[in-house]
């Protein structure tokens, strides 16, 4: 028995090679070349600065996903509280010598990116919070001793990020940590008792927003009071999705974005570009192929030996599934327009590293199912 042992924590190479979800992969690759054809439709297909770098980007960080995968399982449960913290120290180092750009400081220089360390707390909190509630029994989890440090440890960075200003990416970070307080247990009616003390609170809350903000909540409620000006994106993104029809108007064909009606369509509002060339098909197949990625992850932790491995799966699988959600709502007027990339299909290099780690370590729970992370 302790042979077998030892030699599930030990794989050979050949082993993890075979171990891998090539169907995960093979999605996770398709998913990269549509947003690269995407990257390339937004530069008026010409293969310029945007759609370079952004295949660039996916290349490394593709490799990085198949690297992180072979590390044993054990290394990330053992070093999730170091990750959480290096992330929470990067947040402090945005504050005082990060980047300002568009009335906002999110960003640190490494030379080779502009590091935004809000991207990567969204994966280091489930991290964190898979493994401390691994070890903790269902019925404890709701008791005021385990609840303190979750709700502190999600808090903290969230008030850091709206501080950046960043309210989109801050509301995320929450999301992904409520999710796994949920999964882990956490009693249904004291999330019901929040949530009524939360409706209460709003408008103290949206009172203590920023001009910008309250401009983005009265646009999202009324985009035609301000159609030239905060109402102006929203407006002709839905006039692009509207104009795709079923079928699209076909690729590098798209009128909105060409004649640069669209703002942003490389980042926040790559679906729009996309849908306004491949129509309601298109746009229900990359909508197909999200689904298929969560459920591959959401299958690995269905099968996962160990607590801390389910609790990430189902956390990053809920989390990613939010992000999707939230940007596709905000670029069809069902949300207020906030910092929300769409995975792996928008340009920016920050929320496809924490992505690409974040399916790395769901690979890794893959490959190292039988292990025991202690």
């Amino acid at each position: 028995m302790l042979q077998g042992y030892f030699k599930r924590n030990n794989l050979s190479f050949a082993e993890k090679l075979r171990s891998l979800d090539f169907m995960l992969i093979f999605l996770i690759l398709l998913l990269g070349i549509i947003s690269v054809l995407a990257m390339y439709s937004s530069e008026r297909g010409v293969f310029s600065y945007y759609s370079y770098n952004h295949l660039y980007r996916f290349s490394i960080f593709f490799g990085l996903f198949i690297i992180i995968s072979f590390f044993k399982i054990q290394i990330w449960y053992r070093s999730s509280y170091i990750f959480y913290f290096i992330a929470l120290i990067l947040l402090l180092i945005v504050d005082s010598f990060g980047i300002v750009a568009s009335g906002s400081k999110r960003w640190i220089n490494l030379i080779f990116i502009n590091l935004q360390p809000s991207e990567l707390m969204k994966i280091f909190l489930i991290l964190f919070l898979a493994r401390y509630y691994s070890k903790i029994p269902i019925h404890n989890v709701s008791s005021l001793k385990y609840i303190l440090i979750p709700f502190i440890s999600f808090l903290i960075p969230v008030f850091l990020v709206i501080n950046q200003p960043d309210l989109g990416t801050a509301v995320l970070i929450a999301v992904s940590g409520i999710i796994v307080i949920w999964l882990a247990g956490f009693r249904m009616k004291y999330f019901i008792y929040s949530t009524f003390a939360f409706i209460c609170l709003m408008p103290v809350g949206i009172s203590l927003l920023k001009p910008y903000q309250k401009a983005r909540i009265l646009t999202f409620l009324d985009p035609e009071r301000d159609p030239l000006g905060a109402g102006y994106q929203i407006i002709q993104s839905k006039i692009a999705v509207g104009s795709g029809g079923i079928f699209g108007k076909g690729f590098l064909k798209g009128s909105q974005s060409y004649l640069d009606y669209l703002p942003e369509k490389h980042t926040d509002f790559i679906f729009t570009l996309y849908s306004e060339e491949f129509g309601f098909i298109g746009s229900l197949i990359l909508l197909i192929i999200y689904a298929l990625i969560v459920y591959r992850i959401t299958k690995i932790g269905y099968n996962a030996k160990n607590n801390f491995a389910r609790l990430f799966c189902f956390g990053f699988a809920s989390a990613f599934s939010v992000y999707v959600i939230v940007n596709m709502a905000m670029v069809l007027g069902l949300l207020p327009i906030v910092g929300a990339p769409l995975p792996i299909m928008s340009y920016g290099g920050s929320s496809m590293l924490s992505v690409m780690i974040g399916l790395g370590i769901v690979m890794s729970c893959h490959i190292h199912n039988e292990d025991n992370v202690t």
